[in-house]
């Protein structure tokens, strides 16, 4: 798709608000009397920098056969590291628009080959979309999701691909009431939702300059990397970092699905011993669930799971081995807020708190996680505390979020609150 078709034909986006309020078929619409038909549901691809390196060249992974490179039986076979991007950062946005002049922004998780969550959309997703009143939200994920149930799709790049729809759905309805969408989701129970932002260094005392600067600029909590099987070398830089912000912060590790049980077990209690950690994000691989029950059992700090996680029905098997203490699912990635919202209220009924997780992305992306946190009363603290003041955050807005260092303001805007500048967000939508 060519850049400019996802502006072509649309209405000034200053209007989104006000004017279409004011529009006759919108009020023939809300009083009962015409629906709210999809017409249009369009996805781009936006990248940073946008340049022309072919999508086929953006993938990179360590060497076949690459290893943990750790002393000892530290050192084995490289299993968990994840696929990169050469510097780039990329996603999809999703615009759905309906026959009353209304249209909503959503978004994708889509760090890697963000053209199948494109072609997810316009070739599966689109077809059963148009015609249907945007209003139905519930319904119309439940259609989304069963196009391809029964064939055994249920996760990632179908997930990813609803969650853009689903979230562009509840911008709509949000525009077309007039009402922040937290107001759609039951109301709210704060205003200022609490944030971590990431840190890191070459050296033991970059990592402890980095925690430190952070926690004064304002960031309550600060998360860092714990490498896969290291063991206690690398282990030294969590324990340093966790003792210099004691009192002043707490500290979040992230392992990346490194370890295995026994070495999890090991690590984990030396991570015990030193106190100060809130909680360890994802110390095992996604698919070791029968493990991490045993280590949620045998270790004091908090255990974390949820990113790679994409549905209910995940997260409920997830609770009910009590396989994790707090959940960290990703609205972008986890079937949109439709979705989402289920996973929070499974969280609460099994005495859960949760934690949005929040990657690359754009200005939907993050008011979509800010909304839900907002209307949730098991929501901890959300990532992406410096989301806003990147490349894809708010240079691309017509109206800015508002944050601060630890803490982001939900928007009383309708909707999400997101009104893109145009000429900025062309200069990011890959042609």
């Amino acid at each position: 798709m060519r850049r400019r078709d996802i502006f072509r034909a649309a209405p000034a986006f200053a209007a989104g608000g006000a004017l279409l309020a004011q529009n006759p078929a919108v009020q023939k619409a809300r009083n009962g009397s015409a629906s709210l038909k999809i017409t249009q549901v369009e996805a781009v691809v936006v990248r940073t920098p946008n340049d022309n390196t072919p999508p086929d060249q953006l993938i990179e992974m360590p060497p076949l056969g690459a290893t943990t490179g750790g002393a000892g039986l530290w050192n084995r076979l490289d299993h968990a590291s994840p696929s990169r991007f050469k510097g780039h950062t990329q996603a999809v946005l999703v615009k759905v628009r309906t026959d009353q002049g209304l249209y909503g922004w959503g978004e994708c998780h889509a760090p890697a080959a963000p053209r199948v969550h494109q072609m997810i959309v316009s070739d599966l997703l689109t077809p059963v979309l148009l015609g249907q009143d945007a209003r139905e939200i519930e319904p119309l994920w439940e259609k989304m999701y069963s196009t391809q149930r029964l064939r055994g799709y249920s996760d990632g790049f179908f997930t990813e691909a609803i969650a853009g729809v689903d979230i562009a759905l509840w911008d709509i309805l949000g525009k077309y009431t007039g009402l922040p969408l937290y107001r759609l989701l039951g109301g709210k129970y704060r205003s200022r939702i609490p944030t971590y932002t990431g840190i890191g260094g070459r050296t033991i005392a970059d990592v402890k300059e980095s925690a430190l600067r952070a926690v004064s600029r304002g960031f309550g909590a600060v998360k860092m990397s714990l490498s896969k099987g290291q063991g206690t070398s690398d282990l030294n830089r969590v324990l340093e970092v966790a003792e210099a912000i004691r009192g002043k912060g707490q500290l979040l590790v992230d392992s990346l699905g490194g370890y295995k049980l026994h070495e999890a077990v090991m690590v984990g209690r030396e991570m015990d011993r030193v106190g100060n950690i809130g909680w360890w994000e994802d110390p095992l691989t996604p698919d070791d669930t029968e493990d991490y029950p045993k280590l949620a059992d045998t270790l004091t700090v908090p255990i974390t799971a949820g990113e790679e996680l994409c549905n209910r029905f995940q997260f409920r098997d997830m609770f009910a081995k009590q396989a994790i203490d707090i959940a960290n699912p990703d609205v972008c990635r986890a079937g949109g807020i439709t979705e989402m919202r289920r996973i929070a209220v499974l969280a609460d009924a099994h005495e859960r708190l949760w934690a949005p997780h929040v990657s690359t992305g754009t200005a939907p992306y993050v008011s979509a996680s800010i909304h839900l946190a907002c209307a949730t009363p098991n929501f901890l603290i959300m990532e992406g505390g410096d989301s806003f003041s990147g490349p894809l955050g708010n240079v691309l807005l017509k109206e800015p979020f508002e944050w601060t260092p630890g803490f982001a303001n939900v928007s009383e805007r309708p909707g999400l609150g997101v009104e893109f500048d145009e000429a900025q967000l062309k200069k990011v939508i890959a042609g």
